[in-house]
């Protein structure tokens, strides 16, 4: 049996402080989980997605429901994802990580493809639409080599590190002058920076219903995003930050 190569992971909890349970809430009889993840499902160059959630007891309904979808799972600290993320990999060790997280259920499969292509060809340590966040909130993307993932496991410290997976990466990388990483950023076509598809706050929730309601979950990123700032939805919720949670984060280190 040929090995896994490329593993998706995802990480999903319903202990979130601004919108708990926000990855089990329904639009259009369907969790924004099931969404997220029967998108993900169309990606080419994934070989295995796993569910990332916590050892909460509260989060025994996320376990169910990739049970019952089918879906593989692991569960481990509620704080420390990027313990998380290493330990339900260290048994494949596969070649390539991806990481998105489970509160953007809006993520284009075709746009996880690209930027696993791009890790991929150019044989880089870490390759990520995020180095400049020029995509919507909610369409990010993060490819590494096993091997790197395994490196910040080892020696990060720092909580905000821990808790936010990629931080030592990406702080370590080429791209930011480090010399741990070999990085590329994938490019935008235009700064769309200021659009939110992810769901942080009942005002995203609102805006992923709206466009869900009148465009369906079938769309490419680029559509959702032309159809959000044609009609003036980013108003709906252009007052929340981008990475909020992060910069908290930061602040407690």
């Amino acid at each position: 049996m040929e090995s896994v190569k490329t593993v998706l992971i995802t990480q999903a909890r319903t202990g979130s402080t601004r919108l708990p349970g926000k990855v089990l809430l329904k639009v259009q009889g369907q969790e924004l989980l099931k969404i997220h993840l029967d998108r993900l499902q169309q990606c080419k160059l994934i070989d295995q997605i796993i569910v990332a959630t916590t050892i909460s007891a509260e989060d025994d309904a996320i376990a169910q429901l990739c049970v019952s979808w089918g879906i593989d799972f692991s569960r481990g600290m509620v704080d420390d994802v990027l313990d998380r993320f290493y330990t339900s990999t260290k048994n494949i060790r596969p070649d390539w990580i991806v990481r998105v997280t489970s509160d953007c259920p809006l993520i284009d499969p075709r746009l996880v493809d690209a930027v696993v292509a791009f890790a991929q060809t150019n044989n880089v340590d870490y390759a990520s639409n995020v180095l400049l966040e020029h995509f919507p909130d909610g369409q990010d993307v993060e490819v590494m080599k096993f091997s790197a993932l395994e490196k910040a496991w080892k020696e990060s410290v720092l909580k905000s590190d821990r808790e936010h997976v990629t931080p030592f990466i990406r702080n370590n990388s080429s791209f930011k002058g480090g010399m741990l990483f070999l990085s590329m950023n994938f490019p935008c076509v235009a700064d769309y920076s200021a659009v939110r598809m992810t769901v942080d706050e009942a005002k995203d929730f609102d805006l992923i219903e709206r466009i869900v309601s009148d465009l369906g979950v079938d769309q490419s990123w680029m559509t959702y995003t032309n159809y959000i700032i044609d009609n003036q939805l980013d108003k709906i919720n252009s007052n929340i930050i981008r990475n909020e949670g992060m910069i908290k984060s930061l602040k407690n280190d």
